[in-house]
């Protein structure tokens, strides 16, 4: 089972090497990140976008373009839908956004003909963080995409969550459904729907996981508070994956982890034909690295 975001990397390299389509390759940073990537043997990669200034980008990080598939696309829109053309045509695995805004990128993947969603999927967002304070990789969603998820919403991000962590080697992992307390309040929808998830586990609607909540985050992440609290759970204190409830409390979480208390992460977006590295203009090299190898691993 993998434990450390580094070691997806030994795993990868064991496996034929899947095939990177990046969207709008024109900046360093992208061309950085995948060249880091195809060297250490995790991908082989197609770059779409502005031929002379992905060639630019190549030259002042010192990387030879030869080494990419080049596909000239002087504009941003059009290379995106290009870069999703390539997969559906079967000539990638994995899709990476370069320099095209993240709303153009997602409506490429989101086009009704010619994107990559099949009928009644749902895309979302997931994060595998490395934090020092916890004890293993946590794995959690939603924290960029769905704003305020309904039940079927969650249900089509706690099956992503699973499947991710059966991924990384975790067979049978523990996912939290957060809420603010562990009672069952008719009042708060997030404790009702936390409910129902759990309830549909136990049946064996949802499978391949231990699926609890309600569960406030104190519990979820520490032993002694669930103690305290007498809340005797086999989750509590040893989650693998959190499932949030709306947008805001994931997306704090993602960022006070990162920003705050050192955290390392790797993401993407779910529930197309492929995987998409959804990289933010923040994210450090380490991290789209991190990013395209979870992509990788998914594909």
């Amino acid at each position: 089972m993998i434990t450390k975001l580094d070691q997806m990397f030994d795993v990868l390299r064991e496996k034929p090497s899947k095939h990177l389509v990046a969207a709008y390759a024109n900046d360093r940073h992208t061309v950085a990140a995948v060249e880091m990537a195809r060297s250490m043997g995790l991908v082989e990669a197609t770059l779409v976008g502005d031929r002379d200034a992905i060639q630019k980008s190549c030259k002042e990080e010192k990387i030879d373009p030869s080494v990419f598939n080049i596909v000239h696309e002087k504009e941003d829109m059009q290379a995106a839908r290009t870069a999703v053309d390539l997969i559906n045509e079967g000539r990638g695995d994995l899709l990476m956004k370069g320099l095209v805004s993240s709303d153009k990128y997602m409506r490429a993947i989101l086009d009704k003909e010619n994107g990559l969603m099949d009928p009644g999927a749902i895309l979302t967002h997931v994060t595998v963080m490395e934090i020092p304070s916890y004890h293993k990789l946590l794995i959690v969603g939603d924290v960029a995409i769905i704003p305020l998820p309904g039940l079927k919403e969650k249900t089509a991000i706690l099956k992503e969550l699973i499947k991710t962590a059966h991924r990384l080697g975790n067979e049978n992992p523990k996912v939290a459904v957060l809420a603010a307390t562990e009672q069952v309040l008719p009042k708060i929808p997030a404790c009702v729907d936390a409910a129902i998830l759990s309830k549909m586990a136990s049946r064996g609607q949802i499978k391949g996981a231990i699926v609890e909540g309600p569960l406030a985050l104190d519990v979820i992440v520490d032993k002694e508070s669930a103690r305290i609290k007498k809340v005797n759970s086999e989750v509590a204190g040893d989650a693998d994956c959190i499932l949030f409830p709306n947008i805001e409390s994931g997306n704090a979480f993602y960022k006070f982890n990162t920003k705050l208390a050192g955290g390392e992460l790797s993401a993407i977006v779910v529930g197309g034909r492929v995987p998409a590295v959804l990289s933010s203009r923040g994210d450090s090299a380490r991290t789209k690295l991190y990013s395209i190898a979870l992509a990788a691993m998914m594909a």
